[in-house]
């Protein structure tokens, strides 16, 4: 197996300053990703008192919306890039993204049960749908630069330290601004935030401009957008992109339920909340500086190597949380808190390698649907961040975890720890393993 050729114009370079810009996107783009994905479902149980499974159907049923939105946001993107020499259009709908993340988060004081998870759920909906306008056109661009294999690892590499960084930031804020567990404490807590995603959505704009004037852009051809129908299917033929796409569905179904089982871990078994803050900050710091380590590892050993190492460091990760989180006290915080650092280093070669090799696989097939493969891997990454958090949402029900609000929290059964613990640790490795086992099916590296 060999790499993908590289594109005609390899020399192409774009500038650190470029890079930055385009990669502030990432932030706001992060904190959307992080905040809904840890805070939500806990929000839903124990903040409104919705019962996990209501709770979890709250976030996947909106997402069903983005299976059907990113491929035909993709085709359109193909489509304004042909006609306007550009995808910045569709982006604008990022600026508005921080509205959503503050409605969803102010549900009015009279509303409770259903109706409370409804207001929640759709603007969850609304949100996704901004989301997806911006994301789309943002990951298109890097498949549509006239530039080779290395140089995309690079712009992701800034892309994914600035994503690391609004991951990190969020995940760190959002849980320490609504320590107190109050509806109020929660809309505070997504305005300060929704500020920080309008000014990332900005800058985006204007760094995505300059990146494509230093590098080039590839104006898709006359067939690319007219028929979303075939798009998809001319992607989805793809053998390669077909086993990266089923590959990262398992794996950020994964992340994702990991996100979403964190507060629990910390309120339930170490029962100190506050813990939720520092865990993802151990969790997200690495990637600052494991992103340019791993991006000197796939120019030695490649692409594919990499990732499928991150996988089964991940998988192994879970695994060594269970005896961690089952000790009391100091030590099996100390214990938790090594174990989720080393699982930081592999999430950051995740999201590199994963999403790198999207273009990659693009530039391979010859294929001037950026918009459309770009439009599929987006959606698979959303119905990730849902799957996750419902499958935990599932483990809690079984296990028979009772909703709570602020005002009145209530004592699980043991069985409801238990399962919280095996939703924490055995699942998610479960899951990578397929996540793994999907991955060796990709040729397009030199990693058999």
């Amino acid at each position: 197996m060999t790499a993908p050729a590289p594109a005609p114009a390899t020399a192409l370079r774009a500038g650190r300053g470029t890079l930055t810009l385009y990669a502030s996107g990432s932030v706001g783009m992060g904190v959307w990703v992080t905040v809904p994905g840890l805070l939500l479902l806990y929000f839903l149980t124990d903040v409104l008192g919705i019962p996990p499974t209501p709770a979890g159907l709250t976030l996947l049923l909106p997402k069903t919306v983005d299976i059907i939105v990113h491929p035909l946001l993709g085709s359109r993107s193909d489509r304004e890039a042909r006609r306007l020499g550009h995808r910045r259009r569709m982006m604008r709908a990022g600026v508005l993204l921080g509205v959503a993340m503050v409605a969803m988060f102010s549900v009015p004081p009279g509303l409770t049960g259903g109706p409370a998870a409804l207001w929640v759920g759709c603007w969850f909906t609304v949100g996704n749908v901004l989301f997806a306008g911006f994301q789309v056109p943002y990951l298109t661009t890097p498949s549509d630069l006239r530039v080779g294999y290395h140089e995309r690892t690079r712009v992701f590499m800034f892309r994914m330290v600035l994503l690391t960084s609004g991951l990190l930031g969020a995940g760190v804020a959002a849980p320490a601004l609504a320590a107190a567990g109050g509806r109020g404490d929660y809309a505070r807590m997504a305005a300060l935030l929704a500020v920080v995603m309008a000014v990332s959505a900005v800058v985006a704009l204007v760094g995505v401009r300059r990146l494509t004037d230093a590098c080039g852009f590839r104006v898709p051809d006359e067939r690319a957008g007219r028929s979303a129908t075939a798009d998809l299917r001319v992607a989805w033929r793809d053998r390669d992109f077909r086993a990266l796409v089923l590959s990262y569905l398992f794996t950020g179904t994964t992340t994702h339920l990991f996100l979403a089982a964190l507060p629990y871990v910390t309120a339930y078994l170490f029962d100190d909340p506050r813990l939720t803050a520092l865990f993802m900050g151990l969790f997200l710091a690495p990637a600052l500086f494991a992103g340019p380590v791993w991006t000197t590892w796939s120019r030695r050993w490649g692409k594919q190597r990499g990732l499928l190492l991150a996988q089964g460091v991940f998988a192994a990760g879970s695994l060594a949380l269970l005896p961690g989180a089952s000790l009391d006290g100091g030590l099996g915080v100390v214990v938790t808190a090594g174990v989720v650092m080393v699982m930081g280093v592999a999430f950051a070669g995740l999201q590199l390698f994963a999403f790198s090799m999207v273009p990659d696989a693009v530039a391979a097939a010859g294929s001037s649907k950026a918009g459309a493969y770009t439009g599929i891997w987006t959606a698979t990454e959303a119905t990730g961040t849902a799957i996750g958090p419902y499958l935990y949402s599932a483990v809690l029900a079984l296990g028979g975890f009772v909703s709570s609000t602020a005002a009145e929290p209530i004592a699980q059964s043991g069985t409801a720890l238990g399962a919280l613990l095996v939703g924490f640790t055995v699942v998610p490795a479960a899951l990578m393993a397929v996540a793994l086992w999907f991955q060796r099916r990709y040729t397009l590296d030199g990693a058999g």
